[in-house]
């Protein structure tokens, strides 16, 4: 039974090692650099260690970033100025390597694969899109859920699997990407079910729109928890209720590469909104996740805090498709490569305190 298989999947998903997290911690304290001073990355290596079972840790390389596609039936509440047809265009742009995400995965060695999980039109099968279609675009979740509870464990089935291919692969670390018109209103739908923070405060401008629309997006956000009063002990129901087949198959794609214990850089608010899903099916998948950047959308730090983690970079980036992840990726890589490559002050023969003052 399906939902049987989403169970075993999350059963495989442990915590951190500790005893791995701990001897990086102290390989952190004798390499020969102020006690602290990488900052954040410092914390990054403790836990790509504590995922890995080791330390240092693997490379987190080599690296895909798979970018989810779906449509939204809320895309006809008006929510956003774009024809849904983009969805799919810009899958063929992705396909032939014309997007930003194809650019910045170029620059940092990034593989990058389509997964068409919902996007509303047929599409030829090519190389490099992986056809995982559960329907063709979600439903509206103004007038009933936007999936079936069936769609939904499918889809999120799906996206673990993809992680489980890539990482067969031979990838050692797994990006989110996402495209779907009218995904920023489902991902501020699920942010405030998850969170149980209020949609005015959730809610972002998107691609960009008017004071107009983004007033329609916060009351259709508001009429659609008021519809299905989520519960986020239940968080199966809650993305069957709001979110698009992106969202759940990236919700698997984290708890696949959670399973398989191998990072998962995060995107923005789409992959937040999708990360909190993963965290209520399975808490210790936090533990697999590393924020890649911090989105320009307001619900996406909310996300964040919810889940307890730091961005890694901010740049006002509100883009999607990953390019925030990827562009993060080669500082996760650097957090690994100082933790294994820097001597120590034993080995570099440094003293390992400064002089005292006078001295």
């Amino acid at each position: 039974m399906p939902e049987r298989e989403l169970a075993d999947i999350v059963a495989a998903i442990e915590p951190l090692d500790e005893a791995a997290a701990a001897a990086a911690r102290e390989r952190q304290g004798r390499m020969t650099k102020p006690p602290g001073s990488l900052g954040l990355l410092e914390d990054i290596s403790v836990q790509l260690c504590g995922l890995a079972g080791s330390c240092p840790a693997p490379l987190p390389s080599p690296a895909c970033v798979a970018v989810f596609a779906g449509d939204h039936g809320v895309h006809a509440q008006g929510v956003t100025p774009w024809p849904q047809e983009v969805t799919a265009q810009m899958v063929a742009n992705f396909l032939a390597g014309g997007a930003v995400v194809n650019a910045f995965a170029a620059q940092t060695g990034a593989d990058v694969v389509v997964v068409d999980i919902g996007v509303a039109a047929d599409l030829d099968l090519v190389p490099g899109l992986l056809s995982r279609k559960v329907s063709r675009g979600t439903r509206d979740f103004t007038a009933g859920p936007a999936m079936t509870r069936a769609e939904a464990v499918t889809a999120l089935l799906a996206g673990a699997a993809v992680a489980d291919e890539l990482v067969q692969a031979g990838n050692r670390c797994l990006l989110t990407g996402d495209m779907g018109i009218a995904n920023t209103t489902a991902s501020a739908a699920l942010i405030c079910a998850f969170t149980g923070r209020p949609a005015a405060e959730v809610t972002g401008r998107g691609t960009g729109v008017d004071d107009v629309t983004l007033a329609r997006k916060v009351a259709v956000v508001s009429s659609g928890l008021t519809l299905h009063q989520p519960d986020p002990a239940d968080p199966v129901r809650v993305l069957a209720a709001f979110g698009g087949f992106e969202h759940a198959g990236i919700a698997g794609f984290i708890l696949g590469a959670a399973a398989r214990r191998v990072p998962v850089i995060l995107d923005g608010v789409i992959a937040g909104a999708a990360a909190l899903a993963a965290v209520a099916l399975a808490p210790a998948a936090a533990g697999a996740c590393i924020a890649g950047h911090r989105s320009a959308e307001p619900g996406h730090i909310i996300a964040l805090d919810h889940l307890g983690l730091r961005p890694l970079i901010d740049l006002g980036l509100r883009l999607g498709e990953g390019t925030g992840a990827v562009l993060a990726l080669p500082v996760v890589q650097s957090a690994a490569r100082a933790l294994r490559d820097v001597a120590t002050f034993d080995s570099a023969g440094v003293a390992d305190k400064p002089l005292a003052e006078g001295g």
